[in-house]
């Protein structure tokens, strides 16, 4: 057995088989010699112990070499998850940054467009405030011209209509150009009413003050007045084509501020 363990050229378990090969020898001429004897029984037990030595080396040495196997596997996965991961964090935290970046300049819109919203409403409401002044002013506008084309529409018509009949104290007064001498036949004739009258008297008077600055600039007294245009229907036709023109901006201006405010 020593000199086998010296063979030079031979592994480890090829030595193994020549030394089972020298103790079968051994042991099949010692069992010529001693038949059924003890010592062929311990030979017999050390054969069998040597062949479940051998096949549990062999199962461990497979099972430790797939074990190796795995393990350089596993190895090279985890080094490629590794990386993977590494990778996937760069680029997360690079998607980070821009995302961060991004917020800031939204933050900066948002607050931007937060003072824009509060300029825009007080612009809005300081607009709405100007606009109901606006259209407040022009219904007080819109009912007095009203009133006013009504009041000489009417006067005028009636002077006509007594004109034409022949009533002699409007003729006169209408010829004369006297707005109170007429103003008061036709209120006592029923025809005209005393309020109406009044503003027809002053509308009379502040156009006779408007068209003649060269006079004093106090209003004549009413029951002195004569008309710059010759008679009295033809006074009040020209005060009634101004109201109408007047009434007619008043309403062509009040359009346009109302489609200005609603843009």
């Amino acid at each position: 057995w020593p000199g086998l363990l010296r063979l030079q050229g031979f592994s480890r378990r090829a030595k193994m088989k020549l030394f089972r090969a020298a103790l079968v020898a051994a042991a099949a001429s010692v069992a010529a010699a001693v038949a059924d004897s003890p010592v062929q029984k311990v030979l017999q037990l050390l054969g069998d112990l040597e062949a479940k030595i051998i096949a549990e080396g062999e199962s461990a040495q497979k099972t430790f070499h797939e074990f190796g196997e795995w393990c350089e596997e596993r190895n090279a996965n985890l080094g490629f998850e590794i990386k993977t991961g590494k990778s996937k964090i760069e680029q997360l935290q690079a998607s980070i940054g821009r995302a961060t970046s991004e917020i800031s300049v939204l933050q900066a819109k948002i607050e931007e467009t937060a003072a824009s919203i509060a300029t825009n409403e007080a612009d809005l409401k300081s607009a709405s405030a100007i606009r109901a002044k606006e259209e407040a002013d022009f219904g007080a506008e819109e009912k007095e011209l009203v009133e006013v084309v009504d009041v000489l529409t009417r006067a005028i018509a009636i002077l006509e209509r007594e004109a034409k009949k022949g009533g002699a104290a409007m003729i006169q007064s209408a010829q004369s150009g006297s707005v109170v001498q007429a103003l008061k036949a036709m209120v006592e004739a029923s025809m005209f009413g005393a309020k109406d009258a009044e503003k027809l008297t002053a509308l009379v008077q502040e156009s006779a003050q408007d068209g003649d600055e060269s006079e004093e600039s106090a209003a004549p007294a009413a029951a002195a007045y004569k008309s710059h245009s010759g008679s009295l229907i033809e006074t009040l036709e020209g005060l009634l084509d101004k109201a109408e023109e007047q009434l007619d901006e008043a309403r062509k201006k009040e359009v346009n501020a109302k489609h200005n405010f609603e843009m």
